[in-house]
């Protein structure tokens, strides 16, 4: 627009910093061998960010690298979410074109959210998952890009961006995983005061393999020397190299500005203040030129040409002739981005913004509200709402600040920047009382109409209890519950709009519904803080909605209601409900609301007994076309039915299932729902016995980016349930921990606690850690498994049963064991067994449960394999199998052998295949105390089981008296050895047995019959 414009500017030599240019360059050399690397630049204010990036990038687009520049606003940052990041995607699409455009295809519409040149935004409901929809796509689009060519994305000034923009980073940099390219954050170290939320990104990014963090020092005086003689061209005498490094302290920038000082002789010489410095070459311009650069320091980082002439009422020639001088001398430049300007460096314009006097400032604003106002082209579309919002409540004014605020934050939701969207309706809610009656009620009307507030009653909304509302749910989008709950209750509190002195008070008195999703609010909050359980919200909420026409505020309730009776009371009054509800939204058209209540339905229906209802609803859903709209819920229930298939012990369908939903969510942009259906489908892989393939697929499940400390839980229980199969007893242990550590809340949810209980039941077992046993049992049950919860309290409770037969002939078991075993009789008699595998399960544990009573459990085990013999799961079998096979050869008789042999080999081939360890070392060594082949080549003279296991006569008499709970020393009395010896065989005894103590070497030789007579 200028044209060639000498600039007074002393350009000079790149000085220095060469080992922070060694680190740019190793960054970029890794990125470009497809390594993705991020470094964070940190410095003060002026010590030469800007220049060290400037040099390298340089550098690097001069040896073929595409290069994509943002950087973050100084003020109003939050009216502008990503603006960094779309400054930088535009720069990338103006220089690779229909490239970019091809990348995108087909999600245009997302991508506009950051990129609004693409066309128009998705206006489908905004949710938590959208956005990480929205982040997704954006790492696919880099890495797409970057696929075959090296990219810098480099964004300047982080210490100035919104939550949004630093959420996405910390996704983009979690999520480096493949491509070429490099991504370069500075920031301004001073700024970083002790609560300044960088500081925590910044720990976070550290933590990251892929990130390098570097700051820059300032110069020492060698170095001012040296950006001295290539200012002045000449060497500085030693009195002026003195006074500029002792005012400067080495800070780039100042040095720069003291020479331009000293050079130019301007009136002062060296300012007592460098602030002052700066205001005095401003202050040597001519006035008019002064004039548009306060006007300039204003209007925001960069401000547009059209803007700033219609600001400063100057004619486009005059403007340009006196933009021209001050680019001329320093102080403004041309931006990147369009026809805009900006200052040289931030600290020019801080220098100029605070020597405004308030009311200059708050007119300035005025008027640049006002000419946005008259002309909304004069800005970007995606930043015309923040900005007006901006200039509006920076120039005092509430009437028009109000409903400015309002339909920025309506913005910022259709970008999904939920942290945003919050603090600018936080700033309605602080205009709230400066503003007349009816601007507020317009401005609420109009909140409702853009979708900010949610549209709650039949009556004309525009009061403040529906800003709350709406404030109320950007703050739980934004993750800022404890705020959400103290506006949710102040809500509750707050005289309804236009009722009379003296009525009662709340918005209940004259609006039921409004008070009714509030105590929905505050149902869903105290649950996410474990606060509660809700029912006192829930209940309330109900009441309140009895006898009122149906309304999307009844679906949004009663789905609510719904989900609160299937984890807390599921039985016929929860399916009533729950009928309830889909009826309710279906009758007002809440497509969302109606499918998550559909999913609850199903699942109700299933452990109500009718299962096949159940799986016909749940397949109704996952049936419907995955749209935008629905695509988080709908692919939620792919998962959910994955895990009713699997609970009821259709295994093959459910891996089905599983594989059809995670493909779907994957390509839908779900880093997230894939995963949780990933671990879905690894559940079922392990019950089937595709041991090899669930690996895959939990390594799948977390190496996906965006997979969520919920989902990577799942994955950790996974892990343990294949290594306790396996026999890894070790690594079973380290992902319980994972699980537990990674599971939220203080009270997790029965479907993880039973789970991992069963898991570490089954450890204490292996160990003859009965006792141990029993208490785990005691804690995950309490007084029953939780209604509902049947799929997991079955395999735990015949781990427990389990337990209590394999530990029948060790001495510390004895006492208790009469009351562990009536437990467990007693919490069998509440599960439902309606389904084949929970029959199986009830046979089962019945069968351990004589066993461990000291009955005879033939005729019991025979059922139990014929019911496994039904099934999907092969441990099941095998399991089944070798008890019934140790009953025969206990109780001997005609055909006993024959049979219990048959039932060994088939179930030790099935278990040497899965490579289940502990089951195939049991069949292994009842064959061989029975003296029975498993092979066709054996023959019966096979060694006795002690033999087998390397076991000297003596280690034999040693293992009986430690199984008998017998002392070192105790044990040297009774075999006439001493105290050591008998420690020497012990230890002896150990490592054969594979036991890491005398309590699991006791319980493996009762298991394997090592103390049988002879």
């Amino acid at each position: 627009m200028l044209g060639p414009v000498q600039s007074s500017h002393m350009n000079s030599d790149f000085v220095g910093r060469d080992a922070e240019l060694t680190a740019l360059d190793d960054a970029l050399s890794r990125a470009a061998a497809g390594e993705p690397r991020a470094l964070v630049v940190g410095g003060e204010a002026g010590v030469g960010k800007t220049r060290l990036l400037a040099e390298f990038l340089g550098r690097a687009a001069a040896d073929g690298a595409v290069v994509a520049l943002g950087g973050c606003v100084e003020t109003g940052a939050d009216a502008l979410p990503y603006h960094p990041v779309s400054t930088a995607l535009r720069a990338l699409r103006r220089r690779l074109g229909a490239e970019v455009d091809a990348a995108v295809a087909g999600q245009e519409g997302e991508l506009a959210r950051l990129l609004p040149e693409l066309g128009e935004m998705d206006r489908e409901r905004p949710e938590a998952d959208g956005r990480a929809r929205l982040f997704e796509l954006t790492v696919r689009l880099l890495e797409q890009l970057a696929a075959d060519r090296t990219v810098i994305l480099a964004l300047e000034d982080l210490h100035w961006a919104d939550r949004s923009t630093r959420e996405l980073l910390s996704y983009l940099l979690r999520s480096l995983t493949g491509g070429r390219l490099l991504i370069v954050l500075t920031y301004r170290a001073d700024d970083l005061h002790r609560r300044h939320p960088l500081r925590p990104a910044l720990a976070e990014y550290e933590r990251l393999r892929t990130v390098t963090r570097v700051e820059l020092p300032r110069f020492d005086r060698a170095e001012v020397r040296r950006q001295l003689t290539a200012l002045r061209g000449e060497a500085p005498p030693e009195d002026v190299l003195d006074r500029v490094f002792a005012r400067s302290e080495g800070n780039a920038f100042f040095v720069e500005e003291l020479a331009r000082s000293l050079g130019e002789g301007l009136p002062g010489g060296i300012s007592d203040s460098l602030c002052d410095l700066l205001l005095v070459r401003i202050e040597a311009l001519p006035d008019e030129v002064q004039r548009v650069v306060r006007i300039a320091a204003e209007g925001g980082t960069d401000v547009e040409f059209r803007l700033l002439a219609a600001v400063t009422g100057l004619a486009d020639d005059e403007l340009i002739e006196t933009l021209r001088t001050a680019v001329g001398a320093s102080v403004l430049q041309p931006s990147d981005e369009g026809e805009s300007f900006r200052f040289r460096h931030a600290l020019m314009r801080e220098a100029v913004t605070c020597d405004l006097l308030p009311g200059e400032r708050s007119r300035l604003s005025r008027r640049y509200a006002e000419a946005l106002a008259a002309d909304p082209l004069l800005v970007r579309s995606d930043e015309r709402a923040g900005r007006l919002a901006g200039y509006w409540y920076d120039a005092r004014d509430p009437a028009r600040a109000l409903p400015a605020m309002l339909a920025a934050a309506a913005a910022a939701r259709g970008r999904h920047a939920f942290a945003e969207q919050h603090q600018l309706l936080e700033r309605a809610l602080e205009l709230w009382d400066d503003v007349p009656d009816e601007p507020r009620r317009e401005a609420i009307r109009q909140g409702v109409e853009d979708g900010v507030c949610p549209d709650l009653s039949d009556d004309a909304p525009g009061g403040f209890v529906d800003l709350l509302a709406g404030i109320v749910v950007a703050a739980r989008l934004a993750g800022e519950r404890e705020r959400a709950l103290a506006l949710c209750k102040r809500a509750l509190r707050e005289p309804a709009d236009d009722v009379p002195p003296g009525s009662p008070q709340g918005p209940a008195a004259d609006d039921p519904r409004r008070t009714a999703w509030l105590l929905t609010e505050r149902y869903q909050l105290l649950r996410d803080l474990a606060r509660s359980d809700g029912w006192e919200e829930i209940s309330e909420a109900l009441t309140l909605l009895e006898g009122l026409p149906p309304s999307p505020v009844h679906a949004h309730v009663f789905t609510h209601a719904a989900h609160w009776y299937v984890v807390h009371q599921p039985g016929p009054k929860a399916i009533e409900v729950a009928e309830q509800a889909l009826e309710l939204c279906r009758a007002t058209g809440a497509e969302i609301s109606g499918i998550t209540a559909q999913h609850t339905l199903a699942w109700l229906m299933m452990h109500a007994g009718d299962v096949e209802g159940g799986l016909a609803q749940a397949r109704e859903t996952c049936a419907r076309e995955v749209t935008r709209t629905n695509a988080v819920v709908v692919l939620r229930g792919y998962g959910n039915l994955a895990t009713a298939l699997h609970g009821i012990g259709r295994y093959a369908e459910a891996v089905a299932t599983a594989e059809q939903g995670s493909g779907l969510a994957d390509r839908h942009g779900l880093p997230d729902i894939a995963s949780f259906v990933d671990g879905n489908l690894a559940e079922s892989l392990i019950q089937l016995g595709r041991w090899s393939a669930a690996d895959d697929v939990l390594e799948r499940a977390v190496g996906r980016r965006g997979a969520s400390v919920r989902t990577r839980a799942q994955v950790a229980g996974q892990r343990a349930e294949l290594a306790l199969a396996r026999g890894a007893y070790d690594e079973a242990r380290r992902q319980m921990e994972n699980a537990d550590n990674w599971t939220t809340g203080r009270y997790p949810e029965p479907q993880h606690t039973l789970a991992m209980a069963r898991v570490a039941i089954a450890l204490a077992a292996a160990d003859g850690r009965i006792l141990d046993a029993r208490a785990l049992l005691d804690t995950a049950v309490g007084e029953a498994v939780p209604l509902g919860h049947q799929r997991y309290g079955w395999p735990l409770l015949y781990e427990a049963a389990a337990a209590e037969a394999r530990n029948h002939g060790i001495a510390v078991a004895g006492p208790g064991r009469a009351a562990a075993v009536e437990r467990l009789r007693e919490a069998m008699k509440g599960q439902p067994d309606f389904v084949p595998l929970w029959a199986a399960y009830a046979l089962m544990i019945d069968a351990e449960l004589r066993t461990a009573e000291g009955r005879d459990a033939t005729a019991a085990w025979t059922e139990a394999v014929a019911a496994a013999e039904r099934l999907e799961p092969p441990l099941l079998l095998i399991t089944a199998r070798l008890r019934l096979a140790e009953t025969l050869i206990a109780r001997g008789g005609p055909d006993a052998r024959d049979t219990a042999g048959d039932l060994l080999r088939r179930a030790a081939a099935t278990a040497h295949e899965l490579g289940a360890t502990p089951l195939e070392t049991d069949l292994t060594t009842l064959a061989a105390r029975a003296r029975i082949p498993l092979h066709e080549e054996e023959t019966a003279t096979e060694p006795s089981p002690a033999a087998a296991l390397g076991l000297t006569a003596r280690e034999r008499d040693v293992l009986r008296l430690v199984a008998a709970g017998r002392s070192n020393r105790q044990i040297a009395e009774e075999l006439f050895i001493s105290p050591k010896t008998a420690s020497v065989h012990v230890s002896n005894i150990l490592p054969k047995l594979g036991a890491s103590g005398r309590g699991e070497a006791a319980a493996v030789a009762h298991r394997l019959g090592l103390l049988d007579a002879g």
